[in-house]
């Protein structure tokens, strides 16, 4: 069955790259195989471990995500962020309520599940980790922050890759309905530029933006796409405020907020008119996106995106240290051991 199960992945991941295809119809995950692909979570020091197993095993009133069953967790997580790990036992009792085994190292989690979802709280966790998922050759979502470094979250797609491993990172917020209708749609015809929000909360052992501003990063280059040249960051106790310039001239914002209403959104602005891009409308469409990647192998983000995100996040905080000087965002992904 596994056999199977790993040949069918591999080959939908072929043929998706043979046609262009990001990804499969929803409609044939639970005709393309018998199959349950088994999931497994490493960590559960974050609310969106109970609630990514929620998505796809069902709870309360609302069924599963056909073709996918969370089956076991390895409960570390962080050890030294209190308000993460003082959640474990919780977090665990309401994973064991669901039926899903606990065991006590990601090798043995590795041995039950054909994918594995990465939520670790403590993205300084995350590469060691993932490299032991790696050698498995299983793919692995891997939830924000991707690591705590822009170094390491460049040697996890360089390794990755070297392992023929399938790899995704995302915030959920880049799938909010107006987000993707202005990338996917083309809602407002050519998008001229944009501001985003969402919280940002400041972690000591992360980068600035890496721990919570990620998210409303990520809707703004959801709508924006790649290309940022230079990035300027205005720092406060109580807020940031970042500015992109991308290199075709176009400018994007990010206001990330640590007073106030704890909300995400923004504002696209195009050829065709503009749009409100919040409010944030929760997991489940990342999660069917997570499903897919699990299913042919394929990011449905392609990585070289994912790395100049918090190549942005990275340059930020350099403006900060250079008292707020606009900061190449080349110049930090190639620091970090990109080539470009």
């Amino acid at each position: 069955m596994k056999t199977n199960r790993r040949k069918f992945i591999r080959n939908s991941a072929m043929a998706g790259a043979v046609l262009g295809l990001n990804s499969i119809p929803m409609n044939l995950f639970s005709t393309a195989l018998d199959d349950v692909i088994r999931i497994g979570i490493i960590g559960l020091d974050t609310s969106h471990a109970p609630a990514f197993a929620e998505f796809f095993n069902g709870g309360g009133t609302e069924p599963g995500l056909p073709g996918f069953k969370v089956v076991a967790a390895y409960p570390y997580g962080s050890k030294e962020i209190k308000a993460s790990f003082e959640t474990i036992p919780g977090y665990t009792k309401q994973i064991q309520a669901m039926g899903i085994e606990i065991v006590d190292s990601i090798k043995a989690l590795l041995r039950k599940v054909d994918a594995v979802l990465l939520v670790t709280n403590d993205g300084r966790l995350h590469l060691e980790q993932a490299r032991e998922v790696m050698k498995s050759g299983k793919p692995v979502y891997i939830d924000k922050p991707i690591t705590a470094s822009m170094s390491e979250a460049v040697t996890i797609y360089k390794e990755a890759k070297a392992k023929n491993t399938a790899v995704f990172s995302a915030s959920s917020l880049r799938y909010l309905k107006n987000a993707q209708s202005v990338r996917n749609e083309n809602k407002i015809g050519l998008v001229i530029g944009a501001d985003t929000f969402s919280p940002a909360a400041l972690e000591p052992s992360h980068p600035d933006l890496f721990w919570y501003g990620i998210h409303g990063v990520e809707i703004l280059y959801t709508v924006m796409g790649k290309g940022c040249d230079t990035v300027t960051r205005f720092h406060t106790d109580d807020t940031d405020y970042v500015v992109g310039k991308w290199k075709d001239g176009r400018l994007g914002t990010f206001r990330g907020t640590r007073t106030g209403t704890h909300d995400y959104g923004g504002i696209a602005f195009g050829t065709e008119g503009n749009i409100n891009l919040g409010p944030f409308e929760g997991y489940q469409a990342m999660l069917v996106k997570v499903g897919e990647f699990f299913r042919t192998g394929i990011p449905p983000v392609d990585p070289s995106e994912t790395l100049e995100i918090y190549g942005f996040m990275e340059a930020a905080d350099e403006s900060r240290r250079r008292g707020g000087a606009p900061v190449s965002v080349d110049e930090v992904l190639k620091n970090a051991g990109l080539k470009l």
